[in-house]
Order: C-alpha cells, then structure tokens, then sequence
C-alpha cells in the first residue's frame, strides 16, 4: 500500500477543490519553472531550479532527463537522491484528485536509481537505493532497494540479489 494522506470532500469532484488545497500562485510559478526546466539541456540549472524555487530535495550529480514532468502542485514532496537518473518524459505525482477524494504522498527515490523513459511515479512511493525502473513502468507500490521492475501493474524481475549476480557474470566492463 501507497502511504498518502487521504482528504474527503463534498459536492463536486476533488478537482474542484484545488485552490482550497494549494494556493493559485504557487501553482502558477510551480508551473513556470517546471516547463522552464523541462526544456533546458542543462542538468546543472535544473537541480538548481528544482532545489531554489520547487523545494525539492535533489541529490548531488542527480539527471533529470528532457520532458520529465514534477508535480505541478506539490513538488516540495518530491526527493531524489544522489547520482540517479530520471528518464525522458517520466511523471512524478506527489498527489491525486479523485471524484469523492484526494491524497497526497511524498516521493522518495533514492541513491544511483535509474528510472526509464514514460515511467509514472504515483504518490506515496519509496524506490530504494540503486533499483532500476523500466521504461513505461507505472510504480504503484515501494521498490526494493537494488530491484529491478518493470511493467503495469509493475512487478519485480530483479531481486537486488539476483541483479549483483547478473552485474557479477557481465564483462562489459572488465574491456574498458
């Protein structure tokens, strides 16, 4: 299970509601410096813009990819840790607005994680250090640490046991 907070309302769908759960203009400039962002080639400014004005706790050597989408309202909820990758175009959601409901939940990713290009990061969600995400991948639940994951519903094809014994029998690297 996803740890999010879970905040009941009344009458219209939770949508509805979104200016009573986060201010308009923190959504405007949220907004403004993710689509800056999402443009820019260098990793550098983009730590930089996600560290100043999202809040978001973003690790050293850390490389968010072209296109990658925070969540607009709610980045502050967002970390990633040191020398990881996030993929071209993946979504990162701290939060979800359903008809009867919404829930927040921090993201937490960890050290050397590589997540793949068009993968989806629902709130709530840990991945743990070094785990590896496949492209596409819609993360609904916690990722072990050294795991390797894939698909939706995602599911583990990797321990991180069996990923040191692969990492072990490859000599790709053993050449350079």
């Amino acid at each position: 299970m996803r740890n999010t907070k879970r905040y009941k309302v009344d009458g219209a769908n939770s949508l509805w509601h979104i200016y009573k759960t986060v201010p308009f203009l923190k959504v405007m400039k949220n907004f403004i410096v993710i689509q800056v962002a999402r443009y820019t080639p260098f990793l550098a400014m983009k730590n930089w813009l996600y560290r100043n004005f999202l809040q978001m706790k973003v690790g050293e050597n850390t490389s968010f990819a072209l296109m990658v989408m925070l969540d607009i309202m709610f980045p502050e909820k967002i970390t990633v840790g040191s020398n990881s990758v996030i993929g071209y175009n993946t979504t990162l959601l701290a939060h979800e607005y359903l008809i009867k409901e919404y829930r927040l939940g921090a993201i937490k990713i960890g050290n050397e994680v590589m997540i793949g290009a068009n993968t989806t990061v629902l709130p709530g969600v840990t991945i743990g250090d070094g785990a590896v995400v496949s492209a596409g991948t819609v993360v609904h639940k916690d990722v072990p640490a050294g795991a390797f994951v894939a698909g939706n519903p995602m599911r583990v094809i990797y321990t991180a046991e069996q990923m040191h014994e692969r990492k072990n029998n490859d000599t790709f690297l053993d050449n350079i």
